[in-house]
């Protein structure tokens, strides 16, 4: 069995202006438009009737007709062209390719983008929801009307100027679903978006800049980088909990109790040496006393190097208060009391600590906590912290800018292609007032 052989060029002649027009798919084609002068001829019968004279010069075409150029693997011949638009706003261009063995493919040309699009011979299931090969697509335009604004190149069914047809439109990432009908027929077609560069390598074309506003069925052009972005963030957010967890944690470098007058004089405890050996570290001073109650005490630490006697300071006051009225008990402050130091360089250390414990006057009734301790004592612990929630901090705030200015650009991205859709949100809940 052998193949059909391909349709041959036929030449015919207007009779309009007289010009030679070609057919490229004789046997197919039903229409022609006269590229000289516009006019509609009907080459369905052996006599060429004509019928629409248009006395017009067809404008510069992207793509003149009977261009030939490789897309997808398969040589197209481009045989056929209108110009349409929405009741004569929002033009789009549409170029009817040909194949003897593959039929029929349309190029689209909207806004910079490229589309090929292929009729479907059965219909889509789900009308308000349809499916194309398992994709869900969302509806997008609805109750359209596309006009015929201008036509050159033949075609397989009889167009002219001002023909129209009602549409719908639905969309998915790259892929556009049309719904197109008059009161004869029905026609279902999808278009995909092609790369910017492969019209323009198959046909010769210019490149088209920056597609803007976006098409309805055009994909984020951050999503990609914005998933990436997202794995990584993930795993350098697992690389940092998990050092953080490996390194976090505290060594005791030196501990010692010290007497707490009950006269509420001015004391003083050294404590030392206390040895840093890392390049810097952060140090932590804790002070805890066991017996304060309804008091305070002031503490003023002074870490300071035995070499050269820099110190780091820090004032902390610990107090701890409590009584009974009209509600019940209450109670408030804490024994315990940290001071931290950061960046601290090696070396060999005292801490110096000058308190002095007080008592709180309108709490008479309850004694003097610091003669009612039989040993009133404060203990001071040193240790030095490994790790640095600090860091971990900052760290995860880098991370986060990325990806947080990738979201933002993907949502203004997806609020200005979602912005032309008939079911885009309007913003007004509310209703007017007659």
């Amino acid at each position: 069995m052998t193949d059909a052989p391909a349709p041959a060029a036929t030449a015919l002649t207007c009779p309009s202006c007289g010009g030679t027009v070609t057919l490229r798919a004789a046997g197919y084609t039903v229409t022609v438009a006269c590229q000289y002068c516009g006019s509609i001829l009907d080459v369905s019968q052996p006599q060429v009737k004509l019928v629409t004279e248009w006395q017009r010069a067809s404008d510069r075409l992207r793509i003149p007709i009977g261009t030939r150029g490789t897309l997808r693997g398969v040589e197209w011949e481009m045989i056929g062209y209108m110009r349409r638009s929405e009741r004569g706003a929002y033009p789009w261009e549409e170029y009817l390719l040909f194949n003897p063995y593959h039929g029929y493919r349309w190029l689209i040309y909207n806004r910079g983008g490229w589309s090929l699009g292929r009729q479907l011979n059965v219909a889509p299931t789900g009308y308000r929801a349809p499916e194309i090969d398992g994709r869900p697509m969302e509806p997008f335009f609805a109750d359209g009307e596309a006009q015929v604004d201008d036509v050159v190149g033949e075609f397989y069914w009889r167009v002219k100027r001002g023909d129209t047809v009602r549409t719908d439109d639905w969309v998915a990432p790259g892929f556009m679903l049309s719904r197109e009908a008059d009161a004869s027929e029905v026609n279902w077609s999808l278009s995909e978006l092609l790369d910017p560069d492969e019209v323009p390598e198959a046909f010769g074309v210019e490149r088209s800049g920056r597609i803007w506003p976006p098409l309805p069925h055009q994909p984020s052009p951050v999503l990609p980088w914005l998933k990436q972005a997202l794995i990584v963030a993930a795993l350098a957010l697992g690389v940092i909990l998990v050092a953080g967890l490996l390194t976090s944690g505290s060594t005791r470098l030196a501990a010692q109790r010290a007497p707490i007058a009950s006269d509420g004089s001015d004391q003083q405890a050294v404590i030392g040496p206390i040895v840093l050996t890392r390049a810097r570290q952060r140090v932590n001073v804790r002070a805890i006393v066991p017996d304060l109650s309804n008091g305070w005490v002031e503490l003023d630490f002074a870490l300071v190097n035995r070499a050269d006697q820099r110190g780091y300071g820090a004032s902390k006051t610990a107090e701890r208060y409590s009584g009974r009225d009209s509600d019940g008990d209450w109670s408030e402050g804490s024994r315990r009391k940290s001071a931290s130091f950061a960046a601290v360089p090696a070396g060999t250390y005292d801490l110096i600590v000058d308190y002095r414990a007080e008592r709180w006057l309108g709490a008479q009734s309850a004694g003097d906590w610091r003669l009612d301790s039989q040993d009133p004592q404060i203990e001071f612990v040193v240790s030095r912290q490994s790790g640095s929630v600090g860091n971990v901090i900052l760290a995860l705030i880098l991370i986060a800018i990325p990806v947080l200015i990738g979201v933002l650009r993907h949502a203004s991205f997806e609020t200005r292609r979602r912005a032309e859709s008939d079911f885009a949100p309007t913003g007004d809940d509310e209703e007017d007032d007659d």
